[in-house]
């Protein structure tokens, strides 16, 4: 996978090597254990011999004897001291070769897994994000460490893989209107006695319409993902009702039957955003219905599997829906792919699912989509509810009194 860089990027990057590279070279991680080890190991020797030296101090400062009196006289207490140090510094040199090379050995097998999760990172670093680490071994630090970082990198991988699926169906989807403008204009200019000019215009006008819709709700995500709404207490009853005046009659001209259960479910959220979100679903369920004898079900009310939340859902028939409903949510790719179907009644710019998917992420709210067994889609949105009434707005517990 490469990665494209801005030019103000690349600067940076080209900054931040050179202060790593002027960095003064010191110890290595490894080095530093070692010489850790080796130091510890050489100064439990020292103690020992002090504590030996000291317990030696003890002894009686004249000639020992033997227990035979014809026995040669034992060594005194500074020949046994003399010996002592001789010992001690043969022991304590012994002591700290093998501390070195102990150290150095364990602290190779210690930051191993470092050195893989490095690599990893460096390889991440230069756009290569479909290597995993895949630590085994028992559950400590390094292999939580590893876990955490495969997973990022998945994360990674997908948003970058999500990134240029958009920038690709982003600039296709944009190119097309002005592809048909042009070739429109172009035969207009080379036979411009032949033209009906009120077609052409009307023609140029829808086309030009298409355009801005796809610029307006590439910006209107754009917008949610970065500014959060202002959010009020609501009753997605109301904003159901609203959505569903909005798109009867194209219901009624497709001849979906629309039904509604429209029960009170208070919440919280902005009910611009959330009335557009509705209309999106319905848009989606009229527009993916059956081609004949449709049926669309829109129900609110409070959500039996979360309290305190409100449930808005909408179900319609039509085809069954192949592949990973979760992908539905992604700019431009529509229930059957990203190209758009045959009839142009039935053409969307594939952005309907991905705004109500801003919108949700913005409201903190829950989106479930169910493709349902006989064909067509169930969409749930589970709404956080008003907080309660010895509650302030943010949901934090007024203060005692007036």
């Amino acid at each position: 996978m490469n990665r494209r860089t801005a030019p103000g990027q690349e600067a940076g990057d080209t900054e931040r090597g050179a202060a790593r590279t002027a960095r003064p070279r010191r110890l290595t991680a490894r080095m530093k254990l070692t010489l850790t080890y080796a130091l510890f190991v050489f100064g439990s020797g020292a103690l020992s011999l002090i504590v030996v030296y000291l317990a030696m101090r003890f002894l009686p400062n004249y000639p020992l004897t033997a227990v035979n009196p014809q026995a040669a006289a034992l060594a005194t207490r500074p020949d046994i001291l003399q010996a002592l140090f001789t010992a001690a510094g043969v022991t304590l040199l012994l002591l700290a070769l093998l501390g070195l090379g102990g150290g150095w050995l364990i602290a190779g097998r210690v930051l191993r897994p470092l050195q893989e999760i490095t690599r990893a990172a460096g390889r991440a670093a230069d756009g290569s994000l479909d290597h995993r680490i895949g630590l085994t071994g028992p559950r400590d630090e390094f292999t939580e460490l590893s876990d955490t970082f495969d997973d990022m990198l998945a994360r990674l991988q997908r948003s970058f893989e999500a990134q240029q699926r958009f920038a690709a169906n982003a600039s296709h989807e944009l190119r097309t209107p002005l592809a048909v403008s042009r070739t429109m204009l172009d035969v207009a200019v080379a036979d411009p006695d032949g033209q009906d000019y009120r077609q052409l215009v009307s023609r140029l006008s829808e086309t030009n319409r298409r355009g801005i819709e796809i610029t307006d709700a590439l910006l209107e995500l754009s917008a949610l993902d970065h500014t959060p709404p202002a959010t009020q207490r609501l009753d997605l009853a109301d904003t159901a009702r609203g959505a569903v005046d909005a798109v009867r009659e194209e219901a009624d001209a497709r001849g979906v039957t629309l039904t509604t259960d429209i029960r009170p479910a208070p919440a919280t959220g902005n009910d611009v955003l959330l009335r557009q979100l509705a209309v999106n679903l319905l848009h989606n369920a009229v527009r993916h219905n059956l081609p004949t004898d449709g049926t669309l079900t829109l129900t609110t009310g409070p959500d039996p599997a979360r309290p305190g939340h409100a449930l808005l859902t909408v179900a319609n028939a039509g085809p069954l829906v192949a592949g990973a409903v979760d992908r539905l949510t992604e700019p431009f790719l529509r229930g059957g792919g990203r190209l758009a179907g045959p009839d142009p009644a039935r053409r969307g710019h594939g952005l309907g699912l991905a705004i109500v998917a801003s919108i949700v992420r913005a409201h903190h709210a829950d989106l479930a989509l169910t493709p349902n067994p006989e064909g067509g889609l169930t969409v749930r949105v589970s709404l956080p509810g008003p907080p309660s009434d010895d509650e302030g707005p943010s949901g934090r517990a007024r203060p005692d009194g007036p």
